[in-house]
């Protein structure tokens, strides 16, 4: 859809296009309560500690009214500095609005604009489509048309997609926020342990070289891969634990690692078989490497980097790109990949009932995998 030059540049902005074209008060709240919009901020004052800014407000001279302007995820300018963006929803605005003379402005002077009254049954109004849309949606795939649908640093992005898609997040943008400003800086500080870009810097170098997914799973995955060449076939399973205890026996005197080998083993062997019976893994197919985790989250960690201000737009971009070589070694085709990122998610994870997050996880892969406007269909691995 597009109108003169202008197309809408996510679902969001479609949706919320076709409402306001048709004068459908009710279809522009079901879009609104499915969605996160935007508040700007000054840096300085999001920074401020235990300070709340007011909403924004500014006087439509046009109009004759005050609005409290906000954005879809779409319609948010480019990358500043010292202008931050936090999200709210359709039903926080109603709960947190400060007059009822004022009006919401949703992508004010864009062709997806939307001005709402605020009185008090509008806002509960608000609050129902809030409630009816169940809040932003997650587990979906959604691209940017104005973000890089092709080329090195697209296929860079989409390395980072399954934590995209899981969290209803752009797969394929570096620019104002990865969600937004307090909640990037946030998970930047746990569980990453990144403050400031020194921080960010090492940390990516330790997620490129495939540091933190574990030596002891990689060792364990390796030894079936060496044992598979050795043999000319794949072994069994009771083949591969043996290895995997005479290698530990001999190379772990105090045994520190040979029960979490074990208890590795035993995962990998659960949720290998799972992706056989589910048809994720063709009859014979096996994960040789679990890098894709750690290849993933480095492009999330730049990407939650360049939300906080621990790197500007440019350093992102070279920083997401440092890790599209190693994912290309390490594996031959995006279903490789995302089968190594799965793997590696479930068996660090599986923590009691696991059966909620092993559903997830798939619906994630096969979204990426089969739906037609997933980069995994549309860009090449190699």
């Amino acid at each position: 859809m597009t109108t003169g030059n202008w197309a809408p540049p996510t679902y969001t902005e479609r949706l919320l296009y076709k409402a306001v074209a048709r004068d459908d008060r009710a279809a522009v709240l079901d879009a609104l309560g499915r969605t996160r919009l935007y508040v700007l901020q000054a840096r300085v004052h999001a920074d401020a500690p235990g300070y709340i800014p007011p909403l924004p407000s500014r006087r439509d001279k046009a109009a004759r009214r005050t609005v409290v302007p906000v954005l879809t995820e779409g319609m948010l300018p480019a990358w500043h500095p010292d202008w931050v963006f936090k999200q709210t929803t359709l039903a926080r605005l109603a709960a947190a609005w400060p007059n009822d003379r004022w009006w919401l402005a949703v992508n004010p002077d864009t062709p997806c604009a939307a001005a709402l009254p605020a009185r008090a049954a509008d806002r509960r109004a608000w609050e129902e489509a809030g409630n009816r849309g169940g809040g932003p949606a997650r587990l979906r795939l959604l691209t940017h048309a104005g973000g890089p649908l092709h080329g090195p640093v697209a296929h860079a992005l989409a390395l980072g997609a399954h934590l995209a898609v899981l969290n209803g997040l752009v797969w394929n943008a570096l620019g104002a926020q990865y969600e937004d400003y307090p909640t990037d800086v946030s998970r930047l500080h746990r569980p990453w342990a990144v403050r400031h870009r020194a921080d960010f810097r090492d940390k990516l170098r330790t997620l490129v070289a495939t540091r933190l997914v574990g030596r002891v799973p990689e060792s364990v995955l390796g030894m079936r891969h060496r044992l598979t060449a050795r043999l000319g076939h794949a072994p069994s399973d009771e083949q591969w634990a043996s290895m995997v205890t005479v290698n530990f026996e001999r190379d772990d005197p105090y045994g520190e690692d040979r029960a979490e080998a074990a208890e590795f083993l035993r995962r990998i062997i659960h949720y290998e078989a799972r992706f056989h019976a589910d048809g994720l893994l063709p009859p014979g197919g096996r994960v040789d490497t679990l890098a894709a985790f750690d290849h993933g989250r480095a492009v999330n960690v730049v990407r939650l980097a360049l939300g906080a201000r621990y790197c500007d737009p440019q350093e992102a971009e070279e920083s997401v790109l440092r890790v599209l070589e190693p994912a290309r070694q390490a594996y031959g085709s995006w279903e490789e990949f995302s089968l190594g990122y799965l793997l590696a998610r479930l068996i660090h994870f599986d923590e009691g009932d696991a059966e909620p997050m092993y559903q997830e996880s798939v619906a994630v892969h096969r979204t990426l995998t089969q739906d037609p406007s997933s980069p995994y269909r549309n860009i090449p691995w190699s």
